[in-house]
């Protein structure tokens, strides 16, 4: 049965195709008989009780420079389409939080995934909040004393935006380093968000684990190793993939945090975990798809779409 499915996402134009997870997605798709509609998050609406977007029929192909080929420009309301993929990247900002505002009006009639209730309500570095045995020692907080404080008692931290994504403005923080009170004083320019910190986990030296979890069960991972004098493992700021297998451990964290993530709606999950311990939950708009597929020569995509299609029999 062929669905409509409508993607919205960043500008398809400039993704790499051998890496990017929403191409992917799109890709299977269209080979599974699905119809394919593509729009930016700025062309989504609400008007008078319908849901509406702006955007393209989409045809992919997997030709560098050629991926993508766009029908004529065209206005759709949403509650006609079977499924609407939620793929643009955060920051998770208001703007982003609005359009999980929006398309909760739709959503189950059009499948949303994932269910954007939960993507509003488990930002990454917060739902593993739910999790204290399984995290680090974590502090969120704006004030500079109860950062300082942190840090006084583990040393050597980890200093990001609790918003942010891919690696960016993420800082290490050791004993000697005296950079708090700048990087405070930089990041409170920018926004009125609190900070998080973690402790420091050497192991991210081997790696930081990316899982990936469908339907709440884990079908792989791919280890993610810093470049040489970086401390980011993340793919965005020269991180190099790895095939790896899962340990005791990280099926431990999967069991724990599956059936929650199951149960609301978050069909398509990518799990951080250093050293045996889990870091973030990523539930916006995961990667790492196509790296599992090549390293593990499984179609990955393929057990998302059987789990969309199976909830729209």
């Amino acid at each position: 049965m062929g669905l409509k499915v409508a993607i919205q996402m960043d500008p398809i134009d400039s993704i790499n195709i051998d890496a990017d997870s929403s191409f992917r997605i799109a890709e299977e798709a269209q080979a599974r008989g699905h119809e394919l509609f593509f729009y930016t998050p700025d062309a989504l609406s609400f008007e008078e009780g319908e849901v509406y977007a702006i955007g393209w029929p989409l045809t992919v192909r997997r030709v560098k420079g050629d991926h993508f080929e766009l029908g004529e420009r065209q206005r759709i309301n949403l509650a006609d389409w079977d499924v609407v993929w939620l793929r643009q990247d955060p920051p998770f900002d208001m703007g982003y939080i609005t359009t999980t505002h929006i398309l909760d009006r739709i959503h189950p009639d059009t499948l949303v995934v994932n269910d954007p209730t939960w993507v509003r309500n488990w930002p990454e570095k917060l739902k593993v909040l739910d999790y204290p045995d399984l995290t680090p020692p974590t502090a969120i907080a704006r004030n500079l004393e109860t950062l300082k404080a942190f840090k006084e008692r583990h040393g050597d931290v980890i200093l990001k935006p609790l918003y942010g994504n891919g690696g960016a403005g993420v800082f290490r923080l050791t004993p000697e380093d005296r950079n708090l009170n700048s990087l405070h004083e930089l990041f409170s320019g920018i926004n009125r968000e609190p900070l998080i910190m973690q402790k420091f986990l050497p192991d991210v030296a081997k790696g930081d684990k990316r899982i990936i979890l469908i339907d709440g069960e884990p079908v792989g991972a791919i280890n993610r190793v810093p470049a040489k004098g970086e401390t980011r493992s993340n793919m965005h700021v020269g991180g190099r993939p790895e095939k790896i297998g899962l340990t005791d451990r990280d099926r431990e964290i999967c069991e724990r945090i599956g059936a929650d993530l199951k149960n609301h709606g978050q069909v398509f999950v990518g799990i951080d975990v250093i050293g045996g311990w889990l870091t973030e939950i990523n539930v916006t708009s995961p990667t790492g798809i196509q790296e599992l597929e090549r390293f593990d020569g499984v179609n990955i995509t393929a057990k998302i779409w059987e789990v969309i299609e199976a909830k729209r029999v």
